[in-house]
Parts: C-alpha cells; structure tokens; sequence
C-alpha cells in the first residue's frame, strides 16, 4: 500500500484526483490539505510515500512546501500552469501533471511514480533550485510556520549546515547551507561579504576598515558583520 496526501486548495481539483485513485487500490489516500500550512503539518504526522502538490496556493506555494519537508516524498506536482516545469523537475518530482488530465495521462504518471517508489522507497532531502530569484523564505519551528519576504532580511549568517536569517531584528533557523541559499537569492540585492555572511544591500549602512587589510560592514541598525578581502570587491563592483 502507497500512502498519498492530495495538496490542491480547489477542492473540485483533489475530487478529481480521488476519483482516478479509485481504480488503483494500492495507493490510498491518507490525508487532504487546502493549503501549504496543513501539508507541512500532514506530511509530518502521516509520512507519506508520494504527494500530489498543487504549485499556485495561498500562505505556500508548493515550491515552499517541499522546501519545509526532510525528508521529503515523491512529489507529482498537478497545475494549470506549464510555466514551473523546469523547476518541477529540478527539484526532482516524479512527473508534472497539466491540468485538465485524462485518466489515461494519470495511469501513466502512477505507473511512473510506482516504478520510482519501487526502485528507491527511501526518501531524500533535495536542494531547492529556482531560476528566478526567491521572493520569500518559509521557515518551519515546530508546529508553526513563518514566511519571510526577502527584502526584510538584513543579513544571513552560516552555521554549520543551518542558516541564521535575520529579518528586521528576528532571528530565522533554516537547515540550509549559505552556498544553497546564496543560489537563490537575488545577487543584485544579496552580497556574499564573507565566508560566513551574506549582506542585504539595502540594509548597508557603511564599510569601515577593521584592521589590516580587513574591514566590517555596518548596518543601519549598528549590527556589525565582517567582510573579506573578496566579499569586499563585490561590494565595490555593486555600490
């Protein structure tokens, strides 16, 4: 048996999907969420082996909601939209599903999610990969769920495989390595200044020498952050 969640926030759209699912009994549906929030909280308690996300939902996009799951299932992202292929398929999904389907569509794309989940029953964190810049970062503590928009970050600081992001003063927990969150963010806005740090350009108040050959950058609120000989030269190449 292949446990399911349907994620979709029309509920005509997960009734579609159950109907299909009926004549295949060795999946079963253990749960269905309106939105990002009940998925997150979802597939947490049931552990599914396989998703079907709807990509364009209120309070999380479906992109946003498989960010916050680790490990994560197999996703079969169902939309109206062509446009997130590419990236359905960066972040690794079993298949992309176009809204209207035709059942025989659908038998294609189970038969394809049962050959993957028999080859690889195990599940796996994925790195998020975006071709557009990330417009804001959903951070899951505990029960709750915080989505920050990218232009209040002041600054992001590495912690081993974790992220410290501050935001207007708030502190953010994200089990994501620096180099990955630099990846997607805007490199107009967001400046790698040091090994440990990325800056928020807008945040920047002033770069001040530190001692030889270094130098600390500070921020309108007064918070320091140093800055390397090479993170100070792509500052130079933006200001």
């Amino acid at each position: 048996m292949i446990d399911i969640i349907l994620i979709d926030d029309e509920p005509p759209a997960r009734a579609i999907l159950r109907e299909y699912l009926a004549d295949y009994p060795q999946f079963r549906v253990v749960a269905e969420c309106a939105n990002g929030y009940e998925a997150v909280k979802a597939v947490a308690e049931h552990q599914p082996a396989l998703l079907f996300l709807d990509i364009q939902m209120p309070k999380l996009d479906g992109f946003e909601v498989l960010d916050l799951l680790d490990p994560k299932p197999k996703v079969i992202f169902v939309t109206a939209y062509d446009e997130y292929a590419l990236r359905a398929f960066e972040v690794h999904a079993v298949d992309y599903l176009l809204k209207p389907f035709t059942a025989a569509r659908f038998g294609e794309v189970l038969a394809h999610a049962e050959q993957m989940l028999q080859a690889a029953p195990s599940t796996q964190r994925s790195p998020m990969l975006a071709k557009k810049p990330l417009q804001r970062i959903a951070f899951k503590d505990g029960a709750s769920i915080d989505v920050v928009p990218v232009q209040r970050i002041d600054y992001i600081e590495a912690q081993d495989d974790y992220v410290h992001v501050v935001a207007r003063g708030a502190k953010h927990i994200k089990q994501q390595t620096l180099g990955e969150l630099e990846q997607l963010l805007d490199p107009t806005r967001f400046v790698r200044v040091h090994r440990s740090y990325i800056v928020n350009l807008e945040s920047l108040d002033r770069v001040e020498p530190y001692a030889k050959d270094s130098r600390v950058a500070v921020l309108k609120d007064g918070t320091r952050v140093p800055v390397s000989r090479t993170g100070y030269e792509r500052l130079r190449a933006l200001l």
